[in-house]
């Protein structure tokens, strides 16, 4: 998939802002949406985590990264969204199961435990990794309550 065609919804929470200032500057040949925070200021994780599930959602958008200190509080409150499979990836390995194996749309990093590295790297793992459909599919239709 060609980096015009992804556009990618990106938000965070105080915990993780300094991450997605990272990851905004470094997906400058995407088309980027800042859904926030905007700040260190301390912000609740679901204010910006709802938003960037919805435009995944609605497919105004490829994907979604989310970015907060565990990941945790964000991909609970994404995977709340019917059409979204949020995966916490602290390897760039699990980056890469979560679009072969499970279709993940969202990517939701822990900033307080993976090095800048790590992030962008698992980033483009994951916006560049298909999946791989066959047996992963029948079981990735079963998700959705």
């Amino acid at each position: 998939m060609s980096t015009d065609k992804i556009k990618i919804a990106i938000g965070s929470d105080h915990a993780g802002f300094e991450y997605k200032e990272i990851l905004r500057s470094y997906l400058v040949d995407y088309e980027v949406k800042d859904f926030g925070t905007y700040s260190l200021e301390s912000a609740d994780y679901p204010d910006f985590a709802h938003p960037v599930a919805s435009a995944v959602e609605s497919t105004e958008f490829t994907f979604g990264i989310l970015v907060c200190g565990s990941a945790n509080g964000v991909a609970i409150t994404a995977n709340k969204h019917q059409q979204i499979r949020a995966a916490i990836c602290w390897l760039n390995e699990i980056a890469l199961l979560a679009r072969q194996h499970n279709n993940a749309n969202v990517l939701c990093i822990p900033a307080r435990f993976v090095s800048e590295g790590l992030a962008k790297e698992m980033t483009t793992t994951f916006l560049h990794t298909p999946f791989e459909g066959g047996r992963h599919q029948n079981r990735v239709n079963k998700m959705s309550c």
